[in-house]
């Protein structure tokens, strides 16, 4: 049992038609979906089903199970819509937008510091990475430059499809020492920004590096003798 992943294709869409295929105590599967599971750094998306009867279920997280299926986490006080329910559902933008904001932000980071990711994570107002970076010199005002610069050129986003024989063929493409992109599915989804970056990933993007807005590195920490972690805010005040 899987999920059609509706936001691959529509990342901007908010709004979208299904069928319940599967429920438990809380959680619901649906045949296709917008919302976005937790994975990759970026949290899940909240929002909500609305029965045909009227009935607004609230979405507060949505997962991804072993078999592919996002499971969608309700509110614990609403029912759970029996297999074969057809739905409506709405994810919060006010959330997923800068989520994608600042997801095309981190990749932008990973081409101003060309050094290996060894983690990440994304939310509605910040974001970071953790960087292999034994001798580093780092300065804050020096990556937010380079960063808004980046930003600035606005460049395209787009994303393509690779096998996993063609990634394994080219493993510089992949930017993170802990976490691989997903296999077993036979392909591979990339993110391209411009000329400037090609990595795998599965997460939701902007359509153009302008749309990401002033950032600002709020603060860069050591770690560990090898670990960098490079903290990024949005810097619209």
């Amino acid at each position: 049992m899987s999920t059609e992943l509706l936001f691959r294709e529509e990342p901007y869409a908010t709004t979208f038609e299904a069928e319940v295929i599967a429920a438990d105590a809380g959680t619901v599967v649906l045949d296709r979906t917008l919302f976005y599971p937790q994975g990759g750094g970026q949290p899940g998306d909240a929002g909500a089903l609305q029965l045909a009867d009227g009935t607004s279920l609230r979405v507060t997280d949505a997962r991804k199970d072993d078999g592919g299926a996002v499971v969608h986490i309700l509110a614990e006080t609403d029912p759970v819509p029996a297999p074969g329910t057809r739905i409506s559902g709405e994810i919060d933008w006010s959330t997923r937008y800068p989520h994608m904001r600042m997801h095309t932000c981190m990749h932008l980071l990973s081409v101003a510091i060309p050094a290996p990711v060894t983690g990440g994570s994304v939310s509605a107002t910040k974001g970071r990475l953790d960087f292999d970076l034994p001798d580093s010199t780092l300065d804050r005002e020096t990556v937010t430059e380079a960063l808004n610069r980046l930003i600035e050129a606005d460049h395209p986003v787009t994303s393509e499809w690779i096998t996993e024989a063609e990634l394994a063929a080219q493993p510089e493409l992949v930017k993170t020492m802990s976490v691989q992109p997903p296999g077993g599915t036979g392909h591979i989804r990339l993110v391209r920004i411009g000329d400037i970056d090609l990595q795998p990933c599965g997460g939701t993007h902007v359509a153009r590096t302008g749309e990401i807005g002033r950032v600002r590195v709020a603060k860069i920490e050591k770690k560990s003798r090898h670990n960098r972690r490079v903290n990024v805010v949005f810097d619209e005040d």
